[in-house]
């Protein structure tokens, strides 16, 4: 169990500290008693100059986990300058798909792995752990691998597709979480929620035998999700007791603003540069 935490969001779609820069995309860096950890890394154009600004050295991370091959969530580990990580490397296998976002009235857009060439990796980490299963990280530090599929109603969140034509959807398998132990409870930290959040939930409770989970916090990927969706994903939340909600990057505005309603009290408002702390 984590005896002390604290998660500072290094990238995300939002900053109201002076001095920082925001960009889409998402990266928290966790401080869970002595370990760091950085989870997913942004596009990569705001991570060192944030860490820099907040003081924080990314070369002493013990590890880095992306929770899909997205590149607003892997763009940060193609870091220039002859950097190199001393950490160990956690990922789906299926992290290095090509990957596309096409709507209907728009063509294609390449959205996939932005973390450097792949062949590059193990001269850059002290080792790369593919994450297919649950896996640990830590003592009371784990990433959830592949996120099975139950509910009906969640779906990846946008038209993803795997080939430049569309005709091939993207599952998003790759897509995982984080679930730490602390002395409140079970914090689970997301990278988008292309699993859908609820799926989430559900697994890590699998995954834990546990029915109540202390916070919530990052992308559920609800920009586009209807009404039901929203209410359904509350609905679940609030069936496991979170106590602490903070949706962050892809989560959207509407989503965001039921959620806030739902916790008057619990709602936690990150940006670039915040921090939740568990003590």
């Amino acid at each position: 169990m984590i005896e002390n935490l604290r998660i500072t969001v290094l990238a995300e779609n939002t900053v109201h500290q002076p001095g920082l820069l925001a960009e889409h995309g998402l990266a928290f860096w966790i401080e869970a008693d002595h370990r760091r950890i950085l989870f997913d890394t942004g596009q990569g154009i705001v991570l060192k100059h944030n860490a820099d600004a907040l003081g924080i050295d990314l070369a002493s991370a013990d590890d880095v986990v992306i929770s899909h091959g997205h590149y607003d969530h892997s763009g940060g580990l193609a870091l220039d300058d002859g950097f190199k990580w001393r950490a160990a490397l956690y990922l789906h296998p299926e992290v290095f798909q090509d990957r596309y976002v096409k709507p209907a009235d728009r063509s294609a857009r390449s959205i996939g792995w932005a973390g450097g060439p792949v062949d590059d990796l193990a001269r850059r980490f002290a080792s790369i752990i593919e994450t297919p299963l649950a896996t640990r990280v830590a003592d009371g530090i784990w990433v959830t691998g592949r996120i099975p599929r139950a509910t009906g109603f969640e779906d990846t969140g946008g038209p993803f597709y795997l080939d430049e034509a569309g005709l091939h959807p993207d599952p998003i398998n790759d897509d995982q979480a984080m679930y730490i132990e602390t002395r409140r409870g079970l914090v689970i930290l997301l990278g988008c929620g292309h699993s859908g959040a609820v799926n989430t939930l559900r697994y890590i409770a699998q995954l834990t035998a546990l029915d109540r989970f202390y916070a919530v916090i990052g992308g559920m990927h609800l920009v586009a999700s209807n009404e039901e969706r929203i209410a359904r994903t509350v609905s679940c939340l609030l069936d496991y007791h979170v106590q602490v909600v903070a949706p962050l990057h892809c989560t959207g505005l509407q989503a965001t603003a039921t959620l806030r309603n739902a916790w008057p009290q619990g709602f936690c408002q990150l940006s670039t540069g915040a921090s939740f702390t568990v003590h």
